[in-house]
């Protein structure tokens, strides 16, 4: 048995039952990345040493008659901006270089309480910032489909580790698609919650009113049960976190909006293609799809890269030269040397956009449009359930092919930055390949705090397609 191709409920299951060890478990996915990611460099740091501990503190509890968490034995990828304790976290950065973080991050606190096994850091764009995890100070992943194409971004890393086998859940964060995006182009299942489910206390920032942490797995039970374990109750160190509520919905009779600005000039006829395979199949469900406008979408990538850039120019004043990681001299020296070119564009983007003279004509003005976008999103709502429309608005890209153009790179991120802007739930699901074997994705947009009902839908549609 193969236990690389188990899915994450598969695996607790049998290690709840004894039929295999949660250290089998975590030594065959260690394996897997041992001999194979040397091509694939979806891992920054693979923590052998701890996870075969923690699978070994799992098997001690089953053989001691202790109750199991949720995932227990299961691994589980994490993307490196997540803080681990005593384990490195980068950013993909070489500003943070070495460092080790004194305090897990809330989600990594609570996949440890539910006996879940951590195998390893992922690799990112720099610090979040970037649609192709091309901008990694480390070097690129390449999407396991085609070692020629990226993964997407900018949690790549972990869809690359996840549609590799190298573990069956992963977890990443979402600014303005970089759970969905990836997750499309590496055939995965991959979710931004709704603004506030899940706590971003040890998520280091890159824009705060936008970053949500989410998960990546291979099918959307696995995702759920993730959802259900990271999100949990309102954590205090992160006073926008709420608790969610997970009860199951019925999909029958629910309305599916179509929205016409995001299925016309500019999306690949393949993408396009999958939207259409997805409208059916939920028809076929019993669902009813209706048209829908969200009129201000075309405006979604200029606000968000004003909003964005003003909020990670102010996050990463931080790295100084003073407090921790990287220390080049002075600051602007540092700084310098640390930051990558797509980094320093964004900060100087944020800097002018809030600086004397150019913060009503910038910013305030990208933060009413944004609230302009959320109406888009309220009103839609009012006439249908959920929203389904495309991830991307092509197939994975070569690698480089867009490395040179940072505003083509940006409209990578066309159909998934005003989810973050409004803050709702999105859910990128696979739906069928390309001729040349590239997968294809539908996403599933719901309103803020209905995350339930599109895992409801997307599990639905899954079985469906």
């Amino acid at each position: 048995m193969d236990l690389t191709t188990l899915t994450a409920r598969e695996i607790r299951d049998k290690v709840a039952q004894g039929g295999v060890t949660a250290r089998a478990v975590a030594e065959a996915h260690l394996a897997r990345i041992q001999a194979e990611d040397g091509k694939i460099h979806a891992f920054l740091h693979v923590m052998q040493a701890e996870a075969l501990a923690a699978a070994d503190a799992v098997d001690a509890k089953r053989k001691a008659g202790a109750r199991l968490g949720p995932l227990a034995g299961v691994p589980v990828a994490i993307k490196d901006n997540l803080c681990t304790k005593g384990v490195p976290t980068t950013c993909a950065s070489k500003i943070l270089e070495g460092w080790r973080p004194p305090y897990d991050a809330t989600v990594v606190e609570r996949l440890k309480a539910a006996d879940a096994v951590l195998i390893g850091k992922t690799n990112l764009d720099e610090f979040a910032m970037g649609s192709s995890t091309e901008n990694s100070a480390y070097g690129p992943t390449k999407n396991p489909h085609d070692l020629t194409r990226t993964p997407g971004g900018s949690s790549g890393g972990s869809a690359a580790a996840v549609a590799a086998g190298f573990a069956p859940l992963a977890l990443g964060s979402d600014t303005g698609g970089s759970i969905r995006q990836p997750a499309a182009l590496c055939g995965v299942v991959g979710m931004k919650p709704t603004y506030g489910a899940v706590s971003r206390y040890g998520l280091i920032a890159f824009a705060s009113s936008l970053d949500q942490v989410g998960p990546f797995a291979r099918n959307v039970e696995d995702a759920w049960e993730l959802m259900k374990v990271i999100s949990g109750p309102r954590d205090p160190r992160d006073q926008t976190s709420f608790e969610m509520g997970w009860k199951r919905e019925d999909v029958k009779g629910l309305r599916i909006g179509l929205p016409k600005e995001y299925l016309g000039a500019g999306l690949d006829p393949a993408c396009a293609a999958a939207v259409d395979r997805a409208r059916k199949a939920c028809e076929v469900l019993g669902m009813k799809a209706v048209e829908v406008s969200l009129p201000n979408t075309a405006q979604g990538i200029p606000t968000y890269y004003l909003v964005a850039t003003v909020e990670a120019a102010s996050n990463l004043a931080r790295y100084d030269a003073t407090h921790f990681g990287l220390r080049k001299g002075d600051a602007a020296h540092t700084r310098g040397a640390g930051f990558g070119a797509e980094v320093k564009r964004r900060i100087a983007l944020g800097t002018f956009a809030s600086s004397a003279g150019y913060t009503d004509a910038y910013y305030v003005k990208a933060l009413k449009v944004r609230r302009l976008i959320l109406q888009d999103f309220d009103a839609a709502f009012g006439a249908c359930d959920l929203v389904l429309c495309p991830p991307v608005p092509a197939p994975a890209f070569k690698i480089g092919e867009k490395a040179s153009d940072p505003v083509q790179m940006y409209l990578s991120d066309v159909f998934t930055v005003t989810a973050n802007l409004a803050g709702i739930p999105g859910l990128a699901l696979p739906c069928g390949k390309t001729a040349s074997g590239l997968p294809l994705g539908v996403q599933l947009l719901g309103p803020a705090q209905r995350d339930a009902r599109v895992l409801a839908v997307a599990q639905a549609l899954e079985g469906a397609l």
